[in-house]
C-alpha cells in the first residue's frame, strides 16, 4: 500500500497546476488536461514490484490509462515470487496489492511474452503511447577468478531461483554431500541462502519451498557455513533482521572472531542508529560470555560464521580437477574513509576447504533489445529520473533504472517518481498523439510467431492448482516449475 503522503506528492512536479479540490473534483484542470489525449495505451516490461508498482500508480493517477504488463514468466510477481525466501511469507502479502492492480478492468497481464524476442521494443513503442521498461535484473556478478566453472560452484541467485522454484533453475540440483560451504558476499540475500542450508528441515516443511528442493536439504551433509566479505563488519549489506535470525536460528551457532571488532565500539558512536543497532548486535554476538545461551550452543550441530577481509582469488579443485575442493582468499585490508573505504589485498593467502562455493556479489540487468541503450558498466540503462537517454517515450523503473539495490519499498518510490515522469511528459504533449492499437497489434504479431500469451486470469487457474496441491502437505502451496506442465494445465 502507497504511504498516504503519496496522494498529492505527484502534483509537486507540475507547476501552476493544483489538486482538484473536494468541491470540484471533476472539474480539474489536470483531468481536463489529460481527458485531451483519450486511452493513453501504456506498456510496462516485467511483472516484479518496479511493473506493478509502476502500473498501479500508472492507473491511479490517470483514470482513462490502460496498462498491459508484458512478462516472460508464465507467472507474475517476479522477485516476490522466486527471489524473496520461503521463511519470509509476511514479505510476500505485496502480492494482494499486486493483484488488486492486475485485476483493473484497465490492466493486462500478458504473461509468456519473452520482449527482445518474441517482439521487439521498437514494436511496441509502435503500438503503445509509452514503455516502461521494468524486467529486473537477471544475471548476477560473476567473479572472474580461476575455478569459477567447476562443480560444485554456482551463485546464489541459482540457488535461491532453485529452491523458490524459478523454471530455468529447477534442474540445478546442488551437490550438499560436503560438510562445508563458502558463501561469498555478506548482504541479505547471502543470508538468507545461509540461513536455508542450516534450517532444520522440518521448519520448511510448511512453507512453499518447492518440494524437490526440500528433498535435498533433507538428506544434506552441510555442516558449517562460512559468511565472507572482502571489508570489514561497518561494512557488512545486511541487515539486523537477517542477523537477528541467524543467531536464533536453531540447532546453530555463530562463530566471530572478536578480534574483528577491536576498537569497534568506539567508530560506531556517529553512524547512523540502524547501522549502530547492527554493529552492536554483532559485537555483542561476538564478545558474549558463556552463560544463558551456553547450553544452547553446546547442542549445536551446525555452525555458520563471518569472515571478514578477505577476497576470493581462486576456486581450488579437488585432487582429481573434477569438482570444487576449496577457495583461495586474499587477506585485505581497508583503505580510505567512509564511502570511499576500499579492501586491497595485504599480499598474503589463506585457503578455506569446502565443498560448496555460493557466489553472492550482486545481480545485474541484461541488455533487452539493441534499440534500447545500455550501460555495461553499471549494468543499467542509461535514464534521466526514467527517462531512457535519446528515447523518447522510453522509461525504466526499479533494479534496470537504478542498479540491484534496496528493498521492495525503495522500488515502490522508484517506481512511482517514473511513472510520474511520464505522466508529466503526457500532460506536457511530449508523447505521440492520437489513437495507438495497444495490445490489439501486438497479439496479431505475436499470433504469426506462434506466440500465445496467458492471461491473469490464466494465472489464477495455476495459482489454484498450487495451493490445493500444496494443502495436503500442509503447505500454503506447491509451487508449479516445469512451463509445459503450467501450459498444460491451461490447455494451451
Amino acid at each position: 500500500m502507497a504511504p498516504r503522503c503519496w496522494r498529492w506528492w505527484h502534483w509537486l512536479g507540475w507547476p501552476r497546476i493544483r489538486p482538484p479540490s473536494a468541491s470540484n473534483s471533476t472539474n480539474s484542470g489536470f483531468y481536463r488536461h489529460f481527458s485531451a489525449q483519450k486511452n493513453p495505451q501504456i506498456c510496462v516490461v516485467g511483472s516484479g514490484p518496479a511493473g506493478f508498482y509502476t502500473a498501479q500508480h500508472l492507473l491511479k493517477h490517470h483514470t482513462q490509462a490502460h496498462v498491459d504488463i508484458y512478462e516472460k514468466q508464465l507467472v507474475p510477481f517476479g522477485l516476490v515470487r522466486f527471489g524473496v525466501a520461503p521463511d519470509h511469507p509476511e514479505v510476500k502479502n505485496v502480492i494482494n496489492t499486486f493483484t488488486q492492480t492486475a485485476r483493473s478492468d484497465r490492466c493486462a497481464f500478458r504473461g509468456n511474452v519473452v520482449v527482445g524476442k518474441d517482439v521487439t521494443v521498437p514494436e511496441l513503442q509502435g503500438a503503445y503511447h509509452a514503455v516502461v521498461l521494468s524486467y529486473g535484473a537477471e544475471d548476477h556478478q560473476r567473479l572472474e577468478i580461476p575455478g569459477e566453472e567447476l562443480p560444485g560452484v554456482c551463485s546464489a541467485r541459482a540457488f535461491v531461483g532453485w529452491y523458490n522454484g524459478l523454471p530455468e533453475n529447477r534442474e540445478l540440483a546442488p551437490d550438499l554431500s560436503c560438510d562445508t560451504a563458502v558463501i561469498l558476499g555478506q548482504g541479505n540475500v547471502a543470508l538468507d541462502v545461509a540461513r536455508i542450508l542450516l534450517t532444520p528441515h522440518e521448519h520448511l516443511e510448511k512453507t512453499d519451498i518447492t518440494e524437490a528442493a526440500l528433498g535435498v536439504l533433507r538428506q544434506s551433509q552441510v555442516k558449517t557455513v562460512w559468511i565472507v566479505g572482502r571489508r570489514g563488519p561497518l561494512q557488512v549489506a545486511f541487515t539486523i533482521k537477517e542477523l537477528r535470525e541467524m543467531i536464533h536460528l536453531p540447532g546453530t551457532r555463530p562463530i566471530l572472531d572478536p578480534a574483528d571488532f577491536l576498537g569497534l565500539q568506539d567508530r560506531i558512536k556517529e553512524v547512523p542508529r540502524p547501522r549502530k543497532r547492527l554493529m552492536e548486535l554483532l559485537l555483542q554476538t561476538a564478545t558474549e560470555k558463556p552463560g544463558a545461551g551456553a547450553a544452547h550452543q553446546a547442542l549445536a550441530t551446525r555452525a555458520w560464521g563471518l569472515r571478514f577481509f578477505r577476497s576470493p582469488q581462486q576456486v581450488l579443485p579437488s585432487p582429481d580437477g573434477r569438482r570444487a575442493a576449496g577457495i583461495r582468499l586474499a587477506v585485505t585490508r581497508l583503505e580510505g574513509v567512509g564511502e570511499a573505504t576500499q579492501a586491497v589485498p595485504t599480499g598474503d593467502t589463506e585457503d578455506l576447504p569446502c565443498g560448496l562455493v555460493l557466489s553472492s556479489v550482486g545481480y545485474k540487468s541484461r541488455p533487452i533489445d539493441p534499440s534500447v541503450p545500455f550501460d555495461s558498466k553499471l549494468g543499467i540503462i542509461p535514464n534521466v529520473e526514467g527517462r531512457v537517454v535519446d528515447v523518447p517515450g522510453l522509461y525504466c523503473s526499479g533494479w534496470v533504472k537504478r542498479g540491484p539495490t534496496g528493498v521492495i519499498t525503495t522500488t515502490m518510490t522508484d517506481s512511482f517518481l517514473t511513472s510520474q515522469m511520464l505522466l508529466q511528459d503526457l500532460k506536457a504533449g511530449l508523447l505521440p498523439s492520437g489513437p495507438r492499437p495497444g495490445f490489439a497489434a501486438i497479439q496479431a504479431l505475436l499470433s504469426s510467431r506462434g506466440v500465445r500469451p496467458v492471461s491473469f486470469s490464466d494465472w489464477e487457474k495455476l495459482d489454484a492448482e498450487e495451493v490445493s496441491r500444496g494443502q495436503g502437505a500442509g503447505k500454503p502451496r506447491e509451487k508449479l516449475v516445469d512451463p509445459h506442465e503450467m501450459l498444460r494445465l491451461l490447455g494451451h
